[in-house]
C-alpha cells in the first residue's frame, strides 16, 4: 500500500461501504468523498460526510497511518486545521486537535478488496514495458476509442508545449519553426538534433534567394550538416564544396559542430540522402507552411512531400561511391511519418496559439484519416488485441506507454482504473 493508491480507492470508492464507523465506533455516512486536490493542502476538499446525526462539510486528509500527520507537519499548517475527517491505512496513534478533540478518523485495511491490491502489486512490480499486459485488452472497444482519443489530444497538447516555446524562440515566425521541425523530422531519430540545427543556422528569407538553385540548396544543407569537408575525385561534390565556401564566406554562416551519422542506418535513410530530397522539397515548393494551413485534401498535401532527389543522387547514397541507379524518392511511409510527427502537430498548436479550432480538428481528422505506424511499441499492443487503425491509434499508444506505462501510471490510467475496479 502507498498513499498515492490509497488517494485513488478514496477518490473512486473502491472499498466495502457498508456500516462504516470511525476508529471510536461512531456511524459514519460518506455522502460526497470530495474533490482530489493536486496541489498544496488537505487531500480532498468539499466532501460530504454524516457523523452520527450531523453533517459535516469540509477537507479530508489521507495517510499511511495516523502517525504520519505528526511526521508530515501538518499540525502547524493551517491548511490542515479544518479537517473534517482522517482516512488511514492503519489507525496506529489517535489524532487530536488543536482544541484537543478527537478527530474522525476511518481505518481502511480491512475494508479493500484483496484482488485490487494484488493486481496493483502486479501491475507495480512486473519488469515489463506494458505493465498490464496479463490483463488487456481490458476496456470494450468503446472503452479504447475514448481513451485513445484523449491520450492522441494529450499528446498534441504536450507536444504544443514545445513548439510553442520554438516559437518564442523564433520571435513569433511560424514559418521558421515549421522549417526547423520539419528538418528534424527528416533527420528521423538520430541526425535529427544536427538537421533542426542545421535548419536553425539556415532561416527560410535566405533559402528563399536560392529557390531556384538545386545545387546551392544542396551545398547550403549538406555543408552546414559538415558533409562537404572531403577531398573529392567526382566532379559534382567538388562542385558543391565550392558554391559551399562561396556562401558560406558570403553569409558568415557557421556549421553545425555535431558530426552526421551513418552508422547502424539503411542507406535511404543516410543523412546525404535526407538532405538532398529536404533541399529538392524546398526546391519545388515555396511556401510550405502556408500550404499546409491552407491544405484541405490530405492526399494533395503527401503528394507535396512526393520528391526524388537530383540525378547524381540516383547513382549515389555517398559522395565519390557510385552505385547501381535507384533513383531516392522520399518513399509514402517517410511522407506520412512527416505528417504525423510534423505538419499535424504544428498545425494543432497553431489552432491552439490563434484560439482556431477549425486548425485543430483538421489535425485531429487527419490522424484518423492516416494509417497507423508499425513499430516494435504498437505491434505488441496489437497482439493483446488493442485496436490499431489509423495513426490517430498508434500517436495514442505511443502516448500511453511512454508516459503512462514506463512511469508506472496505471492509476491515471482508464485500462488501470477498469483493472483494479474489476477487483473490487
Amino acid at each position: 500500500m502507498n498513499e498515492r493508491l490509497l488517494q485513488f480507492i478514496w477518490q473512486f470508492q473502491y472499498f466495502n461501504r457498508q456500516s462504516l464507523h470511525t476508529t471510536e465506533g461512531e456511524i459514519l455516512v460518506i455522502e460526497k468523498p470530495g474533490f482530489w486536490n493536486h496541489h498544496q493542502g488537505p487531500d480532498f476538499s468539499e466532501a460530504m460526510i454524516r457523523l452520527g446525526a450531523t453533517r459535516w462539510v469540509g477537507n479530508i486528509e489521507l495517510h499511511l497511518r495516523s502517525s504520519d500527520w505528526e511526521r508530515h507537519h501538518h499540525r502547524q499548517d493551517a491548511r490542515y486545521g479544518n479537517i473534517i475527517l482522517h482516512v488511514v491505512w492503519e489507525d496506529d496513534q489517535p489524532l487530536h486537535s488543536e482544541a484537543g478533540e478527537l478527530v474522525a478518523t476511518l481505518e481502511l485495511q480491512h475494508r479493500i478488496p484483496r484482488l485490487l491490491l494484488e493486481r496493483y502489486e502486479q501491475m507495480m512490480e512486473t519488469l515489463v514495458t506494458v505493465p498490464c499486459h496479463a490483463f488487456l485488452p481490458a476496456l470494450d472497444r468503446l472503452g479504447w476509442t475514448a481513451w485513445k482519443e484523449r491520450l492522441a489530444a494529450e499528446r498534441l497538447e504536450r507536444r504544443s508545449g514545445h513548439i510553442l516555446g520554438l516559437l518564442q524562440q523564433s520571435g513569433q515566425h511560424w514559418d521558421e519553426v515549421f522549417w526547423w521541425l520539419l528538418a528534424a523530422n527528416f533527420g528521423i531519430r538520430v541526425n535529427a538534433a544536427l538537421f533542426e540545427g542545421v535548419a536553425k543556422t539556415l532561416p527560410v528569407g535566405l533559402l528563399g534567394k536560392h529557390r531556384h538553385q538545386i545545387h546551392q540548396l544542396e551545398a547550403l544543407l549538406l555543408g552546414q550538416a559538415n558533409l562537404l569537408g572531403g577531398t573529392y575525385e567526382e566532379a559534382y561534390p567538388v562542385m558543391l564544396q565550392r558554391e559551399y565556401q562561396y556562401l558560406k564566406k558570403k553569409y558568415k554562416l557557421q556549421a553545425v559542430q555535431q558530426q552526421p551519422a551513418f552508422l547502424r542506418m539503411r542507406p535511404a535513410a543516410f543523412p546525404t540522402v535526407r538532405l538532398a530530397q529536404l533541399a529538392m522539397l524546398l526546391y519545388k515548393t515555396a511556401g510550405l507552411f502556408s500550404i499546409v494551413k491552407e491544405a484541405t485534401d490530405l492526399r494533395k498535401l503527401l503528394d507535396q512531400f512526393a520528391v526524388t532527389a537530383n540525378d547524381y543522387w540516383h547513382y549515389h547514397y555517398r559522395f565519390d561511391e557510385e552505385t547501381p541507379a535507384k533513383p531516392k524518392q522520399l518513399g509514402k511511409q517517410m511522407a506520412e511519418n512527416i505528417l504525423i510527427n510534423t505538419v499535424i502537430p504544428v498545425l494543432f498548436a497553431y489552432g491552439l496559439h490563434t484560439s482556431n479550432e477549425s486548425f485543430k480538428e483538421r489535425a485531429i481528422h487527419w490522424l484518423y484519416q492516416l494509417p497507423p505506424e508499425h513499430n516494435q511499441l504498437t505491434r505488441g499492443w496489437q497482439r493483446a488485441e488493442v485496436e490499431h487503425s489509423s495513426a490517430l491509434d498508434s500517436q495514442a499508444l505511443i502516448e500511453l506507454t511512454n508516459h503512462y506505462c514506463t512511469n508506472k501510471r496505471c492509476l491515471e490510467c482508464a485500462v488501470g482504473n477498469r483493472i483494479l475496479r474489476n477487483g473490487v
